[in-house]
């Protein structure tokens, strides 16, 4: 008498697994969607599928994962472009399905063949899908899906440094003012990590795009939406003061036109924006080089500035000193501006 059956399966090669998820997700065409029971099973069979891409990649508790197959698995999601087709298919995946796929996606990102990081090199390849990932803010289904995938893409500089320049960038501008919180915060997120991750490949995108970057910038710093304010102004000092963006800050700090928009934030209702726009505004006051419209500004408005700034403080902590020293400092220069005779007022 013969048992076999009870005999386990067969484990799956990686090539199986990726053509059960290549062939699953295109079984989710345009007939299968609009039937109810026939897109059921076919989400059941890609949820099953991206459970045992998991198991593959991460282990199943009793086994630890191979790395060889994790690499495997990434060279065949590349050939039989199911990195793709999962693009452009996550608005129908189910939940679980969208769950196990965001716990892969990084792992596959990693993986390489010699020096190369093989589904970097597919990225590379058809650029239009990072495209694809940035537009999907627009879906609030998906938005925190592909943000979170995004941000993955973004670790590797040739990525980023593609989005930074591509049309789609500017969306998102629009993206981090959404009305849904949770998809505007993801959004500034993705848009944080790719004005920081790279110091060289944003100092390159910064020379290269200043005024058309700067002008857009702008109005997020006088935003009416306070969140928005005070993200971009802590946000445009971490970028602003690293190495690499020592020119562009030089340049930043002789237009009086950004003067004025940190001088508004000075005044903002809130202490937060206030004390991040004193860290923007004590490097105008500082440059040992400020033109004279500068000069004329700090002049006129002395006033004003140093009944500000003497109302200014961080509160208590271990800053408060130094913050102290900086504003008297500050202060100094200010009064300095205000006694000059050579001004043309």
């Amino acid at each position: 008498m013969s048992f076999s059956f009870f005999k386990p399966s067969r484990p799956k090669t990686p090539q199986e697994v990726v053509k059960a998820i290549r062939d699953s997700l295109m079984a989710l065409d345009t007939k299968t969607v609009v039937e109810v029971k026939a897109l059921e099973k076919a989400l059941e069979e890609v949820e099953k599928n991206f459970s045992s891409l998991r198991g593959m990649l991460s282990g199943d508790g009793e086994a630890e994962p191979n790395a060889e197959q994790a690499v495997q698995l990434a060279l065949e999601f590349c050939k039989e472009d199911v990195i793709s087709l999962v693009i452009h298919k996550l608005h129908i995946l189910g939940w679980e399905a969208r769950k196990d796929l965001l716990h892969c996606w990084s792992i596959l990102l990693k993986q390489k063949v010699g020096e190369s990081y093989c589904c970097v090199q597919y990225f590379e390849d058809h650029f239009e899908l990072l495209d694809s990932l940035v537009v999907c803010y627009d879906n609030k289904e998906i938005a925190l899906h592909c943000g979170s995938m995004l941000r993955e893409c973004i670790k590797f500089p040739s990525l980023a440094k593609y989005i930074l320049g591509s049309a789609c960038f500017e969306l998102f501008f629009k993206f981090v003012e959404l009305p849904n919180f949770d998809v505007a915060s993801d959004a500034f997120s993705t848009f944080k990590d790719l004005l920081t991750k790279h110091d060289s490949v944003v100092s390159e995108f910064l020379t290269s795009h200043y005024s058309e970057f700067f002008d857009i910038y702008e109005r997020l710093l006088t935003s009416s939406n306070y969140v928005t304010r005070r993200q971009s102004l802590k946000l445009l000092s971490d970028f602003l003061l690293e190495p690499p963006n020592s020119h562009i800050m030089k340049k930043f700090i002789l237009e009086v036109r950004y003067m004025k928009v940190i001088m508004t934030l000075l005044k903002d209702s809130s202490k937060n924006i206030q004390i991040s726009a004193f860290h923007i505004f004590k490097i105008f006051v500082a440059n040992p080089n400020k033109p004279q419209e500068v000069k004329i500004i700090l002049a006129r408005n002395h006033e004003k500035l140093l009944e500000l700034l003497h109302n200014l403080s961080p509160g208590k902590g271990s800053e408060d000193d130094q913050f102290e020293e900086e504003k008297e400092l500050i202060i100094e220069e200010i009064q300095k501006m205000s006694r000059l005779q050579n001004l043309e007022l």
